[in-house]
């Protein structure tokens, strides 16, 4: 495969490839957050949160949506959701489960 054809499949895995931002997604399945609420789910400060939003939303996996004078982030609803679930289908029914631990 060309190098160019390759650089959305790192781009994409890449973003995933950082545990602050499996943390932040996961903590955004739950609802739209602003920045503290989502930092004070993932016990990460707050620079490390919007860093690492900055970094979701460029790639879409989050938008933006704002509320009075804050900022509230969501879950990519038409890609990311539907993703996320069939990725979880797909570790249980095809990964090994001592791949989980």
């Amino acid at each position: 495969m060309k190098a160019e054809l390759r650089q959305p499949y790192r781009t994409f895995f890449g973003t995933l490839a950082n545990q602050y931002r499996l943390d932040v997604i996961e903590a955004l399945r739950e609802k739209p957050m602003n920045v503290t609420e989502i930092s004070s789910k993932t016990k990460f400060n707050q620079s490390t949160v919007s860093h690492n939003l900055q970094r979701l939303q460029t790639c879409g996996f989050v938008f933006v949506k704002p509320r009075g004078k804050e900022r509230v982030y969501g879950l990519n609803k038409d890609t990311i959701k539907p993703l996320l679930v069939l990725m979880n289908k797909h570790m249980k029914n095809y990964c090994k489960h001592n791949l989980m631990d």
